[in-house]
């Protein structure tokens, strides 16, 4: 790994769960590590819903757009996080893959986007745990 480790959160539309999920660790971990998503079939636009609930709690996913998931993001990234995106990921010796079994939030409303990003922040501290372990406790 080097001085600052790479994360990529992969799902399908990469507009609900890794976006909320890269805006956590964006947010949390600051530059201390870089922060990627991409998707295997992007959608248009971020999932409205995964806006709203971010924007409750001060963080900001609007700006965003889904990207399409490409072999070289997942080669250059220390960690692959999936959240339902099945075999349409590449698997690269020396990353490190990880998958989050998270409700896909498309089409749902934001009472029900909630739970899953508050879960998904649950995951995000235990990652900037693990990852930034000197730093963990100057938060």
């Amino acid at each position: 790994m080097s001085d600052t480790p790479s994360v990529l959160f992969v799902c399908v539309h990469n507009a609900g769960r890794s976006q909320m999920a890269a805006g956590f660790l964006t947010t949390l971990a600051g530059d201390s590590i870089e922060v990627r998503s991409a998707g295997s079939a992007p959608a248009a636009t971020v999932n409205s819903a995964a806006v709203e609930a971010m924007a409750e709690i001060g963080i900001d996913i609007s700006i965003q757009a889904p990207k399409i998931l490409t072999p070289d993001a997942v080669e250059t990234s220390d960690v692959v996080i999936t959240m339902g995106c099945g075999d349409a990921c590449p698997v690269f010796p020396g990353v490190s893959y990880r998958d989050w079994d998270l409700p896909d939030p498309a089409g749902k409303g934001v009472e029900t986007v909630r739970p899953i990003r508050d879960e998904i922040k649950a995951r995000i501290e235990a990652l900037i745990a693990e990852l930034l372990p000197a730093q963990a406790g100057t938060r």
